[in-house]
């Protein structure tokens, strides 16, 4: 939209001394003819642009023009960059890259050094150590969401269960550790949530959606499926007691005399918490429910069978 690339002009020519034309035209896609007329516009709203000559010439503001800052306090701006940088760490975004940009304009020259020591004492980076693979796909899902295309993909559920699905995109969540989308499914007639590592063969079609009233927040409930929690009772050995403080509050543990802890929780009843529980070795054991320790001890035996010689 003209009005928002003529603003995010206007902020990246604060933020710097000056900017070639073609380089504006790069980074907005437009031509180098309509950034000149963008320039014209800015002029004539009673912004100071100015051009220089020669090698290291290019379009600029009259130095000393500024915009009003006391909006937003020099902390407020930290965060707030702080936020953005973290969310252009999972997948980038050139809107992000604009907001951020205009954020740092709004930061005195004089302060920008110290603002810079603030952002790097606080980084939030979402994604695993190491682990890029889902850029793409969720660079694609965001661009079906904001084009409202609808997309078709394979799809794993919990159970295993492959079902070919078309849907209508609306959020992306990362929740606990995990990407999910939250979307109407074309084939359940109604809103879903679906794991992105789930998700195979994704297309967009091109196809166009009306989006739908509703938001994550007011189906998850009946997007997890009704999943039925199960309390737990488990004692944990005091070898792994970081670990699992990693894990849980405080107010869930008890310490044993000899350093075991005792910890009370509820998940949902799956097999994934068989699964972890297994992993942990001889580190926990399963003191309740009496049904999922007998569940428990099945697959030990198996896993046991397994590796007899």
């Amino acid at each position: 939209m003209k009005i928002d690339r003529l603003l995010s002009i206007v902020i990246m020519l604060l933020n710097r001394d000056r900017v070639q034309a073609r380089e504006l035209a790069d980074y907005f896609e437009v031509s180098t003819r309509t950034i000149y007329r963008d320039i014209d516009a800015i002029n004539r709203a009673g912004i100071p642009v100015v051009t220089h000559q020669g090698n290291k010439g290019g379009v600029g503001i009259v130095e000393g023009y500024r915009l009003d800052r006391q909006v937003l306090t020099l902390d407020d701006m930290v965060s707030m960059l702080s936020i953005l940088k973290g969310v252009n760490a999972t997948f980038q975004n050139r809107q992000v890259d604009r907001s951020i940009e205009k954020l740092h304009a709004l930061i005195p020259a004089d302060r920008q050094g110290e603002v810079q020591k603030q952002i790097s004492s606080l980084v939030i980076d979402i994604m695993p150590w190491g682990i890029r693979h889902q850029e793409e796909k969720i660079e694609l899902l965001q661009g079906a969401i904001g084009d409202r295309f609808l997309i078709e993909f394979s799809y794993r559920d919990g159970n295993g269960a492959r079902s070919r699905r078309t849907v209508e995109p609306m959020t992306l969540i990362f929740k606990s550790t995990a990407w999910y989308l939250f979307a109407y499914c074309r084939l359940r007639n109604d809103f879903r949530l679906f794991r992105l590592t789930r998700m195979t063969e994704l297309t967009l079609t091109g196809i166009k959606f009306n989006r739908r009233p509703g938001q994550y927040q007011h189906y998850d409930h009946q997007c997890t499926g009704n999943t039925r929690m199960i309390k737990l009772k488990v004692k944990f050995s005091a070898e792994i007691r970081h670990t699992i403080e990693d894990y849980f509050e405080e107010s869930f543990l008890k310490y044993q005399e000899n350093g075991d802890i005792l910890a009370h929780f509820e998940v949902p009843d799956n097999d994934w918490v068989l699964s972890w529980l297994l992993s942990l070795g001889n580190k926990a054991e399963l003191i309740e429910p009496a049904e999922m320790r007998v569940q428990l001890q099945e697959k030990a035996r198996k896993i046991e069978k397994l590796y007899q010689t």
